[in-house]
């Protein structure tokens, strides 16, 4: 954002909301009924925080499932009965729409039929449709408030379960690194640094736009909780998308009001990791002498990348078939069962380069999707939140694609949940801009816009 931009902003968000024109957050026209995104965020509880574990009577309710299901069943009977679309092809929408396409033309070809299709309709489509849901449901200043602090708040029994591991001992055996939380998505440490390290953007975007000093203190404190969340995991890759995530707000906020809390918070944590095991950094520095580490992870994983290189050499149309990259590196280096590491080398892998290419390009547009509903914002006084949220949601997806050179997370819904929110934050945008405090901007948005679409 340039100079003039951050000027403006600072110096125009106390002016009021004048009598007659929209509070931010109501959407205009019919509204839409709040079951499917209330069940949407238990559904996300269910799947972060995983009840289940605590109440093994739950089990048998499937919990997950029955509120997906009570989310797209309300959500479809709302657009019926309001005669509205189900499905709005956004760019994203028209991007996924081909690389589950080519997906699905490319089965026949996959090294194992059956399991490829069965990644499709266990694994992958399931994901896709909590995309949808994200983006169908988070239609409003409001719920967009509202899933950003829900996940906030869900962070913090993960981060809290991992920083208490590491105090108790509680380790896995021979490997001398902490336990996961007992869920899905968090099972293992590397997949717990990789959820908290997303999460904290959306709650440094409410630390930043917050102005009551008491939830501000709250939100320091839970960010504080991330980043030793992430360091006590001992995972390389969290420990450099954490250092991204540093260097991003370094360059974000320069200039800008507020960042002493930030600064603050990071200062924090830097005065603490000396306090860390000799071990950690031991383990850290195997990230650049991949020989020196003990345990064969880094050795196995570096050789595992160079053979799924060599293979898409080999195939680089085709592939492996969706799912398929662990059967693909059986085939180059002899049969070992591991899987690619890398999310764009099992898209290579799995789909050949162009389901590479579409990933990237389903990646960069939901990052200046984002990002331009920033720069939109920033014009704005009344959509001061938006910015903050949005900027939050470009700097998760950033986090992800350096993230994502070191997990095997594909088709999981770590990078689809955060793009569901990148579309969601662009449909929110037109919604509120309409009423937005003071014509003059909105006509100001629509001429940047014009020259947005032009470049």
């Amino acid at each position: 954002m340039n100079r003039p931009a951050i000027d403006s902003f600072r110096t125009e968000w106390w002016r009021p909301v004048f009598a007659g024109q929209t509070m931010v957050g109501e959407a205009p026209g019919k509204r839409n009924s709040a079951v499917p995104f209330w069940a949407l965020i238990g559904f996300t509880f269910i799947l972060l925080i995983a009840p289940q574990t605590y109440l093994p009577q739950l089990n048998s309710l499937r919990p997950a499932l029955l509120m997906a299901v009570v989310a797209i069943t309300a959500y479809l009977f709302d657009q019926w009965i309001h005669r509205r679309p189900v499905l709005k092809l956004t760019r994203e929408m028209w991007i996924i729409v081909c690389l589950v396409g080519w997906a699905i033309i490319t089965t026949p070809f996959s090294r194992w039929v059956g399991g490829s299709i069965s990644v499709l309709t266990d694994s992958y489509f399931k994901t896709l449709v909590v995309f949808w849901l994200v983006c169908a449901t988070v239609n409003s200043l409001a719920r967009l408030h509202q899933i950003i602090w829900g996940l906030t708040l869900m962070g913090i029994p993960i981060a809290a379960t991992a920083v208490k591991h590491y105090l108790s001992g509680n380790l896995v055996p021979g490997l001398e690194r902490i336990n996961g939380y007992e869920a899905g998505l968090t099972a293992n440490p590397n997949d717990l640094a990789l959820m908290v390290n997303l999460i904290f953007p959306l709650t440094m975007a409410l630390l930043i736009g917050s102005r009551k000093p008491g939830t501000r203190l709250a939100l320091m404190i839970i960010l504080f909780l991330d980043i030793l969340a992430v360091i006590v995991t001992f995972s390389r890759g969290g420990f450099i998308a954490l250092a991204t995530l540093f260097v991003i707000y370094l360059w974000k906020l320069r200039g800008r009001f507020g960042r002493k809390w930030i600064i603050a918070v990071f200062i924090t944590a830097l005065v603490c990791m000396p306090l860390l095991p000799s071990a950690y950094w031991d383990r850290l520095s195997t990230t650049v002498h991949v020989d020196s580490d003990p345990t064969g992870s880094a050795q196995e994983r570096w050789h595992t990348m160079m053979a799924a290189v060599i293979y898409v050499l080999k195939h680089p149309i085709v592939g492996a078939g969706i799912g398929m990259d662990v059967l693909a590196m059986n085939e180059e280096r002899g049969v070992s069962w591991t899987e690619v590491h890398n999310v764009y080398l099992q898209y290579a892998v799995d789909l050949g380069i162009p389901g590479l290419i579409l990933f990237l390009l389903l990646l960069v547009t939901c990052i200046r999707s984002a990002a331009r509903v920033q720069r939109l914002s920033a014009r704005i006084p009344a959509l001061r939140e938006l910015f903050f949220v949005s900027e939050g949601v470009q700097i998760s997806l950033l986090v992800f694609s350096v993230s994502a050179m070191f997990h095997p997370v594909a088709y999981q819904l770590y990078f689809y949940y955060m793009a569901g929110l990148a579309v969601a934050v662009r449909a929110v945008y037109e919604i509120e801009r309409a009423h937005a405090a003071g014509s003059d901007h909105a006509v100001a948005c629509d001429e940047d816009e014009r020259v947005a679409y032009a470049q």
